[in-house]
């Protein structure tokens, strides 16, 4: 990793922020490409890819909890870090970029409600399938 005042700079496959780690700063992506991992009983689950301009980490500054997920650079990767005192500034000074964040947030929010019904529909389906099999 390197810094300078333009952000921090991450190789490919380092870590950026690892799940379970306590932080108090989101960042922003420059340029790059990052996936986001989600351990689960000794396994890597893949959760998502973000990009120039998507932010992540943005939890923490709310809500003094873990991180949720990995952070790893899939390239070369340029993010800014961003603690809660300097977002609510920028925020300040241009409040449409809390709107912007809640629009950011409102959408993942509604990605995860369509991914939890079609897996609990997917998961019904399944059992529905076992019940019929073991009637007949």
């Amino acid at each position: 990793m390197q810094s300078n005042a333009l952000g921090k700079v991450y190789q490919a496959n380092e870590i950026i922020v690892r799940q379970g780690e306590v932080g108090n700063c989101m960042y922003v992506i420059q340029s790059g490409k990052v996936e986001l991992i989600k351990g689960s009983e000794g396994h890597e689950i893949f959760v998502g890819e973000l990009g120039e301009g998507d932010f992540f980490g943005e939890m923490e500054l709310f809500v003094k909890e873990p991180r949720a997920v990995t952070v790893r650079a899939l390239s070369e990767v340029r993010v800014l870090t961003v603690d809660q005192k300097l977002l609510l500034r920028r925020i300040q000074e241009d409040p449409s970029l809390g709107f912007r964040i809640i629009q950011k947030l409102s959408h993942r929010v509604r990605e995860l409600e369509t991914e939890l019904i079609n897996a609990t529909r997917a998961h019904l389906d399944d059992a529905l399938e076992m019940i019929r099999h073991s009637s007949q």
